[in-house]
C-alpha cells in the first residue's frame, strides 16, 4: 500500500518549489494530488498544474456529492477563497506513492480520511524575517501585486502553524529550508527511507 507524503509550511517557506522539484524527480516516482481552489489564477499558473481553478458552484457540487475530503475558506481582502481536496479518482494508493501540498488543517483532515498510517507529513521551516523577504520579492514580480493579502497570510500563519498545533498534529520530522538544494536532498532521503520500510 502506498503512502501520501504531505508538504506543508508557512507562506513563502518554499514549499511550492520543493513540491515541484520532488514531483520532477523520476527516481521517486511520486503521483500528484492536485487541489482545487476558487481563488483567481495568478500570473504564470496553469490550470490543472498548480490547482484546478473552479467557481463556488463547482465546489458546492462536490460538497453535495460527498466528494470533499477537506476544505478551508479564507476571508481575504478580495473576498472568500476556498481551497479543497476532492475524492475525484486521482488517488490510487494500491498503485503508487503520492505527493500532496496543503495546510496543517488540511493535513489533519486528510489523515482522518485516509488513515494515520497512510499520511507522512513533510513540514518546511524558514525563519520569519527571511520568509517576509521572500514573500515581498514574489509579490513584486506579479503584474498586480497583492501586498495586503500577502500580509494577511503572513500574520495568519503565526496562529495556523503555532507550536501547540504542530505538536497536537504530531508533525515530525521538520525540514529547514535555508539552502534549497540541501533541503530537497534531505526530504528525498526521508521519502526513500520511508518507502523502503514498506
Amino acid at each position: 500500500m502506498g503512502k501520501i507524503f504531505y508538504i506543508m509550511g508557512k507562506s513563502s517557506s518554499g514549499k511550492d518549489t520543493i513540491y515541484s522539484r520532488l514531483l520532477e524527480d523520476q527516481k521517486l516516482e511520486l503521483g500528484r494530488i492536485i487541489l482545487y481552489t476558487t481563488r483567481p489564477i495568478r500570473d504564470g499558473e496553469i490550470p490543472g498544474k498548480e490547482y484546478h481553478f473552479v467557481d463556488e458552484e463547482k465546489f458546492r457540487q462536490f460538497w453535495r456529492l460527498g466528494k470533499v475530503i477537506e476544505a478551508r475558506t479564507y476571508n481575504t481582502v478580495y473576498g472568500p477563497w476556498t481551497y479543497f481536496t476532492a475524492d475525484d479518482g486521482q488517488v490510487r494508493t494500491e498503485e503508487k506513492d503520492y505527493l500532496a501540498i496543503g495546510t496543517l488543517e488540511s493535513y489533519r483532515d486528510m489523515r482522518a480520511y485516509y488513515g494515520k498510517e497512510m499520511i507522512c507529513p513533510i513540514y518546511i521551516e524558514v525563519e520569519d524575517g527571511e520568509r517576509l523577504k521572500r514573500a515581498i520579492a514574489r509579490e513584486e514580480k506579479q503584474e498586480q501585486p497583492h501586498y495586503a493579502e500577502m500580509c494577511r497570510r503572513f500574520l495568519a500563519d503565526t496562529e495556523d502553524f503555532s507550536e501547540e498545533k504542530l505538536k497536537q498534529a504530531e508533525i515530525s520530522p521538520r525540514f529547514l529550508n535555508n539552502n534549497l538544494e540541501a533541503c530537497i536532498q534531505e526530504i528525498r532521503q526521508y521519502i526513500k527511507n520511508t518507502t523502503l520500510q514498506l
